[in-house]
């Protein structure tokens, strides 16, 4: 018997001391989030951010960012430079100090920046260390200075150069393909992004510009006098207004507050939150300090001039907020956030501030205004008794009526196992697909649920309606977490929600349609990255030759199988190759099914992951709202785009 090797600990010569940036290279994702797309259009937001926060300390009001052949990023802007004395604490120029050396930077109580964003100081050096190569210019003290570093070490030493009287930073860096899983910039994404930053930097130019093409290149200028009460504006464009902007500001000692609302004729809330230009996507206390005075102004106004009915209660948050598009903007020194993604702002001061200018300007804005502040009241009063209504119908689907009884809700097939960590439900197109997903299945963790036709668009939709509606019930019932202001993610029954539809049109739609509604009512759910999109394949190739009667092969699309034909040395030509074109996963027996869709082992899924709410919002309010236009628009602007569409 052979002697095992018990490892009974380590040893000092085991501790391996990572130097300069090579604990950033050796674990990227933990500076970046990832090595794929997000992660590779991180690199461009943290050097913005630097050129942003110049634009805060009111030295900077013009960057570009241009993405260059070769998906190479300039960032410029005439901010007041890095500075390139020498540092005297390492003794080498600063600005090589900032892109070499951890956590180096002005941002950590010097006095250089009153107000930042970024990442405390480790931006340019993690950019730094993730480039093939960096070089830096700056134009500072009457020159022009630049320096060169390649995969985070520096390859040559501060050159100074021309005279100047300009001042300002220009970096230029490539991406590290040893590094990236992606190296293609995504100009929508981007341009997406720095709208957000032009918006709540009103008065502040950011030119985007794509030279990728030089047949074709690209620019957007953007600038915003109006600040928030233009971006406002902007996301509620596709709506019907039912009030025009209305804007706030107000300040105590180094903070300050901005917020502008509108309401809308739809039925959900979209309010943003940002400290100095970050967003907090988790909310924080000046969210809750703008919900409270929301609340507390319209029952205040309601309870002065007698707008609530006998027996009435009081207007919920829920019910002030109902069609709300809202910016909440903070800037201020030192805040506090929680945890490193900076998404939920913890300074409990910060929310006595909203709550009292928010109050006071709201409540003004109301007495001045008796007739828009009457409209509202009412649509607030109508979202009450429509959420009496919803809390009712929303009864009819909490996890115990249905669980603890011995009817499953809808069709679902129920698995065996019961840690919902080792199970999955697929939500099926069609009690056709259904049968045979039932059939193919692994009854031990995975549920099958058949939906048959469309279902309801809840974007358009009140939450009474939503709640009671025949076809959401079951998967509501089915999730077993609640739905709305009462889903509780961490009560999933699945780990894994799969959506199952047809290859064409309408399972695009039917697709669409659940994907708004977990969207708006289970959020969490797709941002804990629980949601899938199961990918059947759209051809079986076989050989109608005797020698191969048991070989076949999937092909997801026309690429792959024309890849499969040319390898396998088919030919189209000759009527023996036989191509099955799937209409629709009913065509499947349910031993195919499980083969190409449902096998763990086998099978293609994309996860749907949220990885920018103010996009996706944008998105879903395009393409499931109530007009029309803005809808046709997109889809005339992105039509080229569209790979695979079944006629």
């Amino acid at each position: 018997m052979a002697e095992e090797q018990v490892n009974k600990g380590y040893s000092e010569d085991q501790i391996q001391v990572l130097e300069g940036l090579e604990g950033v290279r050796k674990r990227p994702g933990m500076y970046i989030g990832s090595q794929g797309s997000r992660g590779l259009h991180h690199l461009v937001y943290e050097i913005a951010a630097n050129s942003i926060d110049e634009a805060l300390a009111g030295r900077c009001d013009k960057i570009e960012i241009t993405i260059l052949p070769g998906n190479i990023i300039r960032v410029v802007d005439n901010g007041g430079g890095i500075p390139v004395g020498i540092h005297p604490k390492l003794g080498i120029p600063t600005v090589e100090v900032v892109h070499t050396v951890l956590h180096a930077g002005g941002k950590f109580g010097s006095g250089a920046y009153s107000i930042s964003g970024g990442l405390h100081g480790v931006g340019a050096s993690v950019v730094n260390a993730l480039s093939e190569y960096l070089e830096v210019e700056v134009c500072k003290d009457g020159h022009r200075h630049w320096q060169r570093y390649e995969r985070g070490k520096t390859v040559s030493s501060l050159k100074i150069l021309e005279e100047t009287d300009r001042t300002g930073t220009q970096t230029t860096f490539k991406p590290d393909p040893e590094i990236f899983e992606v190296l293609e910039f995504d100009y929508d994404l981007m341009l997406i992004r720095y709208r957000e930053m032009a918006f709540l930097n009103k008065g502040i130019r950011i030119i985007l510009r794509d030279e990728r093409n030089p047949e074709k290149i690209v620019e957007n200028d953007l600038c915003y006098e109006g600040g928030i009460k233009s971006f406002v504006e902007y996301l509620s464009r596709d709506e019907s207004a039912v009030t025009d902007v209305i804007y706030v500001e107000g300040s105590k000692g180094t903070s300050s507050v901005e917020v502008a609302l509108r309401y809308n004729n739809t039925y959900h809330e979209t309010i943003y939150s940002y400290t100095n230009d970050i967003a907090n996507t988790e909310g924080g206390t000046h969210l809750t300090g703008f919900k409270t005075a929301l609340t507390r102004v319209f029952n205040d106004y309601g309870k002065k001039h007698n707008l609530l009915k006998d027996g009435e209660k009081p207007l919920s948050g829920e019910d002030t907020r109902e069609g709300i598009v809202a910016i909440v903007s903070v800037k201020m020194q030192d805040p506090q956030f929680e945890g490193q993604t900076k998404t939920k702002l913890g300074n409990s001061e910060i929310k006595t501030l909203v709550e009292g200018i928010v109050s006071e300007k709201l409540e003004e804005f109301m007495e001045e205004n008796p007739q828009i502040a009457k409209t509202l009241f009412e649509k607030c009063a109508l979202a009450s008794r429509a959420r009496e209504a919803a809390r009712k119908a929303r009864e009819l689907t909490r996890r115990k009526t249905v669980f603890e009884s011995t009817t499953l809700p809808g069709k679902l097939t129920d698995c065996i196992e019961k840690d919902p960590k080792l199970c999955e439900m697929f939500i099926v197109e069609g009690d056709s697909a259904g049968g045979s997903a039932k059939g193919g299945r692994d009854r031990k963790t995975q549920a099958i649920l058949p939906l048959w036709g469309k279902m309801l668009n809840v974007e358009k939709t009140r939450d009474d309606k939503v709640f009671s509606n025949e076809k959401l019930a079951p998967v509501v019932m089915a999730i077993g977490a609640g739905v709305g202001s009462e889903f509780d993610v961490s009560k999933i029954r699945y780990d894994r929600i799969i959506i199952m539809a047809d290859a064409d049109v309408d399972g695009s739609h039917i697709r669409m349609l659940l994907l708004t509604f977990f969207f708006r009512y289970m959020r969490p759910l797709v941002e804990e990255g629980h949601v899938y999109l199961a990918m059947p394949p759209l051809y079986r190739i076989s050989r109608d030759d005797p020698k191969l009667k048991n070989v076949y092969f999937y092909a997801q699309n026309d690429e792959e199988l024309d890849a499969i034909i040319d390898r396998e040395g088919w030919s189209r030509k000759d009527g023996k190759t036989i191509i099955q074109r799937y209409k629709g996963l009913g065509e499947m027996n349910a031993e195919q099914l499980w083969e190409t869709t449902m096998n763990p082992e086998t099978r293609c899924m994309r996860r749907v992951q949220l990885e920018d709410l103010l996009t996706a919002d944008e998105i879903i309010t395009t393409l499931m709202g109530e007009k029309v236009e803005p809808r046709k628009e997109y889809i005339n602007a992105h039509a080229r785009e569209v790979e695979v569409l079944d006629i």
